[in-house]
């Protein structure tokens, strides 16, 4: 479906990065839909810190992320892209060679380039700008200082493209910005310290489609045990651990689907009690599952600090039976051996063959995957290999390319992340 959205935006130009990070996951955490980051400086270091910064947030959060650079050329664009950003913003008027954009456009698709023009520019240009840019390949431009006039209503809703409108919300209203056909999202450093969810809600009932938590199965329907109360499931998000189990009733689920956090119903004390209130620890809603019975609810959360009260990431932490097995979980494969590669990395082991491979350096590393790449060729072409011989030199180069990323500061994260970014 979709929808309209609240893009706060992040001038990492006069921000401590510290401050930028803490921001960005306020931001995250509290309802926003994208995040736009930008430092539009031109001195090269500057800028190199700003990416390395850039890259740095879009590890850090799952919002996708708009990071707004100086462009001179092409390469200026990859190296946003390559910080994990969902687009890269071009403020217009500094771009001095305009075929950069089509260029850009044309290697990573129109959606991850987006252009900033000043209402100015966007008006009185003799020339239609966002004509120019659509024939670009460009698919959203970003307009900032926009006094809302009939001729201006006009213009950003007959424009060719999707428009972004960015504004401090001093002298507009953010629901008669959204209202406008045209307007895709509104980008604004309002929201700080403020509750983005409450403004949603609002925007909702006035009939604005938004991205909020809204109960696809009323509560009446859950079925409940003799105190009204439906026990939930905690899992964490990301790793699909098993947190904790707690129980909510009717008040408690509500509060947690209209706040974003979880809540729930102490039996003991007989009150609600927001998870992390006084700790810190919250729980982030990512999704809520029903299950086929309809009396258990699976919670996905991003979880802050520890879920249990003893210390421990999981209330389930003490063992009672145990039996050896291999895991079938492909992507915890990955990260075990790249965790054993990292530990060699950090505390060297002598008769190691990855510590002799990181002594010798990458050129040796890259080396390594050379001959493991065309091990591969040509256990591919043995018509006789019956998947054995590909399947163990896969292995052996997989082994070799992980000893590559841990010397190149990457890891498996960042690697799914950019593939989720191209899904």
């Amino acid at each position: 479906m979709s929808y309209k959205k609240i893009i706060p935006y992040i001038n990492a130009e006069t921000e401590v990065p510290a401050n930028v990070l803490k921001l960005v996951q306020a931001y995250a955490n509290g309802g926003a839909d994208e995040l736009f980051l930008y430092n539009y400086s031109k001195d090269e270091k500057s800028r190199e810190e700003f990416l390395s910064l850039a890259k740095e947030v879009t590890k850090d959060i799952d919002l996708p992320v708009i990071v707004g650079t100086y462009v001179k050329r092409f390469e200026d664009i990859k190296k946003a892209i390559y910080t994990g950003a969902a687009s890269v913003m071009v403020k217009y008027p500094m771009l001095e060679d305009k075929e950069v954009l089509k260029e850009a456009a044309e290697r990573f698709g129109p959606d991850k380039i987006k252009v900033e023009l000043d209402m100015l520019e966007f008006m009185d240009f003799e020339e239609d700008v966002c004509q120019i840019l659509e024939e670009a390949g460009i698919g959203t431009v970003l307009i900032k200082h926009v006094a809302l006039s009939s001729k201006t209503k006009a213009k950003l809703e007959q424009a060719p493209v999707k428009v972004i409108v960015r504004d401090s919300l001093v002298r507009n209203d953010i629901g008669s910005l959204m209202s406008l056909s045209n307007v895709v999202g509104v980008s604004t450093n309002f929201f700080e310290n403020k509750d983005i969810l409450k403004a949603k809600y609002a925007l909702k009932a006035d009939g604005i489609e938004v991205n909020a938590f809204e109960s696809r199965i009323p509560f009446s329907e859950f079925k409940l045990d003799a105190g009204g109360l439906i026990p939930v499931i905690v899992q964490d998000y990301r790793t699909e651990e098993v947190l904790m189990l707690a129980y909510m009733n009717e008040e408690a689920y509500n509060k947690t689907v209209m706040g974003g956090r979880m809540t729930y119903y102490s039996r003991s004390r007989n009150t609600l009690w927001l998870k992390g209130e006084t700790s810190g620890h919250f729980q982030y809603v990512k999704e809520l599952v029903l299950d086929c019975d309809k009396d258990t609810i699976l919670a996905k959360v991003l979880q802050v600090g520890p879920a249990c009260h003893t210390g421990e990431q999981s209330c389930f932490h003490t063992e009672l039976v145990k039996k050896n097995y291999k895991t079938a979980d492909t992507l915890h494969v990955f990260n075990d051996v790249y965790g054993v590669i990292m530990d060699r990395k950090l505390n060297p082991k002598e008769g190691s063959y990855t510590n002799y491979l990181f002594d010798k350096g990458i050129d040796k590393i890259l080396k390594k995957c050379g001959e493991e790449a065309t091990e591969i060729t040509i256990a591919a072409k043995n018509p006789g290999a019956n998947g054995g011989e590909l399947r163990y030199e896969i292995a052996d180069y997989l082994y070799h390319l992980m000893v590559l990323m841990a010397e190149c500061g990457l890891d498996w994260e960042d690697v799914t992340r950019e593939l989720a970014h191209r899904k």
